[in-house]
């Protein structure tokens, strides 16, 4: 009997044991080193998510200016096959249907080549220095806002450019004529 009162005893009013003569766990609440433990996981998930996440949001720019590349294109196209190149982008953006802000808030670039001879000493060129496209230039300057007319230049490295007359509309590093 004096057995099943000290187990007795050692059961808490919530039911838990604890050894007698030792002191009774805390009811409620981390330790010091639990809450260490939980901060240094959180810490690990966030160095591994927030540089993917980044990069998924600069992906997505990347084919956001793609499409809207590929739709100024369009219209440019469409517009040659009643006129002539146009001198400017606006004059194609009849109600502001067209986004000529590329996604990291620059301009869109536009150089028209075909019927406009005094452009031809300004066109994009690859890396053998030859024109990347014969009836005009359209692009974005990429992340940094800075461009060069060859390719090979740094500057021009991280932009979004349309090459071999609409063949090719990507990123100008991954570009090979």
């Amino acid at each position: 009997m004096r057995e099943r009162s000290a187990v007795l005893s050692a059961v808490t009013s919530h039911g838990s044991r604890h050894e007698p003569g030792s002191a009774p766990r805390r009811e409620g609440g981390f330790t010091l080193i639990e809450l260490a433990i939980a901060i240094l996981i959180v810490g690990i998930l966030s160095s591994i998510a927030i540089p993917s996440y980044l990069e998924y949001l600069e992906k997505n720019k990347e084919t956001t200016a793609i499409s809207d590349i590929n739709i100024i294109a369009s219209r440019l196209v469409g517009h040659v096959m009643e006129n002539v190149l146009p001198t400017n982008l606006s004059s194609i953006n009849f109600g502001n249907s067209l986004p000529l802000i590329d996604p990291w808030g620059n301009p869109y670039q536009y150089l028209p080549i075909s019927g406009h001879p005094e452009n031809l000493h300004d066109v994009r060129k690859d890396h053998n220095l030859h024109p990347i496209n014969s009836d005009f230039d359209l692009y974005s300057m990429g992340p940094d806002g800075q461009s060069s007319r060859p390719l090979t230049n740094q500057k021009s490295r991280d932009d979004i450019i349309r090459a071999n007359d609409g063949a090719f509309i990507g990123k100008a590093s991954t570009y090979d004529p």
